[in-house]
C-alpha cells in the first residue's frame, strides 16, 4: 500500500519555525490535506515530539519521529526513529554536543516547547540551530548506533545541503535515503541505489505538502514506514 507523506516539518521549537506550527496545528493541517504520515524534525531536538504524537494519535495521522541535525560542517542531516522514546534518547545525546550558545529570540525566533493541548510548557534557551561538534560522518555513525535512519537533508538546496556545504556526498557513510528538493535542479550526480524522499521542510502551515509524495509500505504503521525507508541503501 502507498502512504502520502511529508517527512520534514518543523514545529515552533525550531527557532525558524512559525509560532503557528503547534503540534495540533501541524497534525490538523496534515489531516486536512489527507496525508497519511508526517515527520516533525526540529533542529537538534526531539522535545516537541511527545505533544505531536498525542495530536497525531488523536487525528489518525502516523508520526515518524525525527530530528534535523546540523553537522560540524553546517550540513543538515535528517534522522528518523521508530518511536518517540528512542528519538528523544538520541536527542539527549545530540544536545550534549550542541554548543552552549544562548538563543536570541528577537533575532533567531523563539524556541517553544508545548504539550498536547498546544500550551507552552517552556522555552529552550540554547540556540538549537548551532552546528554540533560532530562531523557529517560522525553524525551518520551515531544515528545508526542509536538505531535510527540517516537521510542527508535537501542535498541539492541551500548552503546547508551537503552538496553545497561539502561539495560532494561523502562515500564513506551509509545513507538510508537522500532527501532531494524539487525547488532547484539536481547537479549531475549518480543517485543510483538510493531511495529519494521529497518533503516540504515546512516552517509555515501553508507549506506542508499536498498529497503528492508516496512511499510503498507493507501496512499502515510507523514501523512499516520506518522499514520502507530502511529498505534501500547506497552502494558507494
Amino acid at each position: 500500500m502507498k502512504l502520502f507523506c511529508d517527512l520534514h516539518i518543523h514545529s515552533c521549537l525550531s527557532p525558524c519555525g512559525d509560532m503557528l506550527m503547534t503540534p495540533n496545528n501541524i497534525v490538523g493541517m496534515a489531516y486536512i490535506k489527507q496525508l497519511d504520515a508526517i515527520a516533525v524534525c526540529d533542529h537538534n531536538t526531539a522535545e516537541n515530539l511527545p505533544a505531536v504524537k498525542e495530536a497525531a494519535d488523536m487525528m489518525g495521522v502516523l508520526l515518524l519521529p525525527g530530528m534535523e541535525l546540523t553537522t560540524r560542517e553546517e550540513a543538515h542531516m535528517l534522522c528518523y526513529f521508530p518511536d518517540v522514546e528512542s528519538c528523544r534518547a538520541f536527542g539527549a545525546y545530540v544536545y550534549a554536543h550542541l554548543p552552549k550558545i544562548s538563543n536570541r529570540p528577537e533575532f533567531f525566533g523563539r524556541q517553544v516547547r508545548m504539550n498536547g493541548q498546544d500550551e507552552e510548557t517552556g522555552e529552550e534557551e540554547r540556540l538549537l540551530i548551532s552546528a554540533l561538534d560532530l562531523s557529517f560522518e560522525e553524525c551518520e555513525k551515531q544515528i545508526h548506533a542509536h538505531g535510527g535512519l540517516c537521510v542527508p537533508a535537501h542535498i541539492n538546496r541551500g548552503a546547508n545541503g551537503v552538496l553545497n556545504a561539502l561539495g560532494f556526498l561523502p562515500g564513506g557513510a551509509r545513507y538510508d535515503a537522500l532527501e532531494v528538493s524539487d525547488a532547484v535542479p539536481m547537479p549531475p550526480i549518480d543517485l543510483t541505489g538510493y531511495r529519494t524522499l521529497r518533503s516540504s521542510d515546512a516552517h509555515y502551515l501553508e507549506n506542508i505538502l499536498e498529497p503528492t509524495f508516496t512511499l510503498e509500505v507493507r501496512e499502515r504503521t510507523v514501523q512499516a514506514l520506518f522499514d520502507a525507508i530502511a529498505g534501500k541503501y547506497g552502494t558507494d
